[in-house]
């Protein structure tokens, strides 16, 4: 038998950590302790597996390895009046791990990790950790904090969690809606953060968008007739579909009519699509089934000038209703441009109170460049500038001032 290489237990590690702080954190009814349990078996996995092999059910054995190994513990430090833990804790031992109630954990899990009592970037962070099984450095890596700040967040976290007693359940029917909507949009943070990093030298966190599409595959493996839990899938699936055209061989971004559609990733649209066509088929819309909608016209298009806007068009109108804000009704307006011209544009964009974004400015840039404005232009692109802190782009904001310059000056 060849030697289990470190990459594939680091790979159980990601797919079943989740699943087993889940259950202990059930059996335990503490997240420190079902951390250090699911981290002590873990630990185990490394010395055994490499000459072992894997086991037959890997999530079984780190599941019960875990809480072997958390019985050990509590005997070791069991004070009297905590012996009715280790009672429980040795009746777990023999309980039986079924589908179902792991299914029942991993979900009692993610609520709790995305309660509205936490902080939206703590619960960000607590997903990551717990269900992704990210390390502190990693989770404080992408997001550019120091890692002792990122420690420090989680143990609040996790104290609060504790201390305020907030409940490791499934929200109940009445309050589930804004319950998950909580939960959606911090598998969509983390997604985001990966497409498009906020700030810093790479424009893309291929981690991050891996990490979100794995939550968002265990949704929709957990709640799959929920509906925008499957729009959330096929959007970020086709969003991740057009990853490799992003970007150039030195890391300049590429724009979407610019982008060599030959290098989409086929299969993820056809996935994607597929979602789509069957959250149509449910008719119940919501804002994530039609953002993902939208991103399947994009994907239908062999070039750029097939695309059809108008549909896209009709489809941010509908999106509108759903998600009623000032970045909606900016990306509605390029459309807009398409069908109507930059000049109808224009006057939506000025009407917007995004001073801050640095997108609003560069959408403006680019609609003044188009009507023949490029004083002006150049002014948009200068304050788009000033307002991005990822530095690639930033670069391709520079180039295309650059471009405007040329044109205005040429030598």
């Amino acid at each position: 038998m060849s030697p289990l290489p470190a990459s594939e237990i680091e790979r159980v590690f990601r797919q079943e950590h989740g699943r087993a702080v889940a259950v202990l954190v059930r059996v335990l009814g503490d997240i420190d302790s079902a951390e250090e349990a699911v981290q002590d078996a873990f630990a185990e996995a490394v010395r055994r597996w490499p000459s072992a092999g894997l086991p037959p059910s890997p999530a079984g054995w780190i599941i019960t390895t875990a809480r072997n190994r958390a019985i050990d513990r509590l005997r070791r430090e069991a004070t009297r009046q905590e012996r009715h833990a280790q009672a429980a804790l040795l009746h777990a031992r023999d309980e039986p791990a079924e589908e179902s109630a792991v299914r029942d954990d991993r979900l009692r899990l993610i609520f709790t990790c995305c309660h509205p009592a936490l902080a939206p970037g703590v619960r960000v962070a607590l997903t990551l950790r717990l269900l992704g099984g990210l390390t502190t450095a990693e989770i404080a890596h992408a997001f550019l904090v120091p890692e002792p700040t990122m420690a420090q967040r989680l143990v609040r976290a996790k104290n609060k969690i504790r201390d305020a007693r907030i409940p490791y359940r499934v929200p109940g029917e009445a309050e589930l809606p804004d319950r998950l909507r909580a939960v959606l949009a911090v598998v969509y943070l983390i997604f985001t953060e990966g497409h498009l990093a906020s700030s810093g030298d790479r424009p893309v966190r291929e981690d991050l968008c891996a990490e979100a599409i794995r939550l968002g595959r265990l949704l929709a493996e957990l709640m799959p007739d929920e509906p925008e839990v499957m729009g959330l899938l096929a959007l970020m699936l086709l969003v991740e579909s057009r990853r490799a055209a992003r970007t150039t061989p030195g890391g300049d971004l590429v724009l979407l009519a610019d982008q060599d559609r030959g290098r989409w990733d086929r299969e993820l649209i056809a996935e994607g699509q597929a979602i789509v066509r069957q959250c149509l088929r449910r008719n119940r819309p919501g804002p994530y089934q039609i953002q993902a909608a939208i991103n399947a016209v994009h994907s239908d298009a062999p070039t750029a000038a097939d695309t059809d806007w108008g549909q896209i068009l009709r489809l941010y109108d509908q999106l509108l209703p759903f998600a009623p804000g000032p970045v909606v009704a900016l990306n509605r307006a390029v459309a807009v441009a398409e069908v109507e011209g930059p000049d109808a544009a224009l006057s939506l964009v000025d009407d917007l109170d995004l001073d801050g974004y640095h997108l609003l400015h560069a959408v403006r840039a680019d609609l003044l460049r188009r009507l023949g404005r490029p004083a002006e232009a150049a002014r948009s692109y200068e304050a788009a500038i000033a307002r991005t802190g990822n530095t690639a782009e930033r670069d391709h904001l520079r180039r295309a001032l650059r471009t405007l310059g040329e044109e205005l000056h040429p030598r």
